[in-house]
């Protein structure tokens, strides 16, 4: 057998024996041990299933262990069951179904990069919609500390959030299976000029992850997984192959959701939304790309706005008694968490490597109880600073 069959191969460039059938199929029939994950609830064809209890209560740094053996070594996709309350998803689901019928109302077709474009409803760009239309939904759905934790053990402190929400009707086919940005939205002839070294650091850029607005039994379609198909080197150039692509419609695995449930998984995993067979479920989901604040997520946002919508809201949870943790998190998924670029000669480190991020901005006039129109003024003097 080739010597492609993990990541640990080290060859300068994906070669031909890097993207071998044979080596994928022995790779993908890896059965995940429950032994290795005490933490884990349940193994549900393949994924790990970990309990909202058990999120809430293990040792965070223990669990945050787990999760990034379970998403690097492991079979690289988790499900959190019952860990988004249900009054939040309804009211973030409200915001998305009337930011979905503003869309249909100004005409155009919605793309899918890897679907039929027009035939499901997307809304790109929904975290910073979501944050404009509805702050206080916003501040609530991302104070979630179970994205938090998942977040923090794949990317570190300072992920960033972006998030498309994918509405599948009634008769939606099937994505073509795909891995994820970055190298996922590379052409296919250009896949190749990526040393070997990038395709095993692309994985670690982001996270994927899907919220269940509503049920999601089998046939509404739920995202389609290949566990343990993240360890494969040549996964980039292989998913483009037909017969790696008729291999996954023969071992693919759909894990039902109930609404408030989530599922993250490596971007590397091979996947793609199911088909909905139904005739009355209009399957939506909270698509998120989170991604590594030393990388560049997918979607250009407007961070100052959003802090600018979100930062009342923040100041009432604040008032409520919501917890540090909480509003760190309701933070962290608004406001841009890279002190860099800048402007050096303006925006001088001064005590750290590093200048004051947004994040950090938000953060003490938070602790200080700053007023929004206080906010304001630190925010332009923010991006004056930045300015070249």
């Amino acid at each position: 057998m080739a010597s492609s069959l993990t990541t640990t191969t080290r060859r300068a460039w994906i070669e031909s024996a890097d993207c071998d059938l044979d080596d994928f199929r022995a790779l993908v029939a890896t059965a995940t041990d429950a032994a290795d994950y005490p933490l884990a609830s349940d193994v549900r064809l393949g994924a790990l299933v970990y309990s909202a209890e058990t999120i809430a209560t293990a040792d965070r740094h223990d669990l945050r262990t787990e999760l990034i053996h379970a998403l690097a070594d492991g079979p690289g996709v988790v499900v959190f069951e019952g860990v988004f309350d249900h009054s939040t998803v309804d009211r973030a689901s409200e915001a998305f179904t009337a930011l979905i019928a503003d869309q249909r109302a100004a005409g155009g077709v919605a793309g899918d990069h890897f679907g039929k474009a027009g035939v499901n409803d997307r809304v790109w760009n929904a975290a910073q919609k979501l944050a404009l239309h509805s702050p206080e939904v916003f501040a609530d759905y991302y104070a979630n500390d179970a994205l938090a934790i998942v977040c923090e053990a794949w990317l570190g402190p300072r992920y960033q959030v972006t998030s498309q929400v994918n509405v599948v009707n009634p008769g939606g086919a099937p994505q073509v299976p795909h891995r994820d940005y970055h190298l996922g939205f590379v052409d296919q002839d250009q896949l190749a000029a990526y040393p070997a070294h990038l395709h095993r650091m692309s994985p670690a850029l982001t996270l994927q992850g899907a919220v269940a607005h509503c049920d999601m039994p089998l046939e509404s379609g739920p995202t389609m997984l290949l566990p343990h198909s993240q360890k494969f080197l040549g996964g980039y150039v292989a998913f483009y192959r037909q017969e790696f692509i008729d291999f996954f419609a023969t071992v693919q695995v759909q894990v039902p959701l109930h609404k408030g449930d989530a599922v993250f998984f490596n971007p590397a995993l091979m996947h793609g939304a199911g088909a909905n067979t139904s005739t009355d479920i209009r399957r939506m989901a909270n698509l998120l790309q989170i991604s590594s604040p030393f990388g560049r997520a997918m979607e250009s946002m407007d961070r100052a706005a959003m802090v600018r919508a979100v930062y009342p809201a923040l100041l009432a949870m604040k008032a409520a008694g919501r917890t540090d943790r909480e509003l760190l998190n309701a933070v962290n998924a608004t406001a841009e968490g890279y002190a860099f670029p800048t402007n050096l000669d303006r925006d001088q480190p001064i005590g750290s490597l590093a200048p004051p991020s947004q994040v950090d901005a938000v953060l003490s006039a938070l602790a200080d109880d700053l007023t929004p129109e206080a906010l304001d003024d630190v925010l332009a003097r923010h991006t004056t600073r930045r300015m070249s």
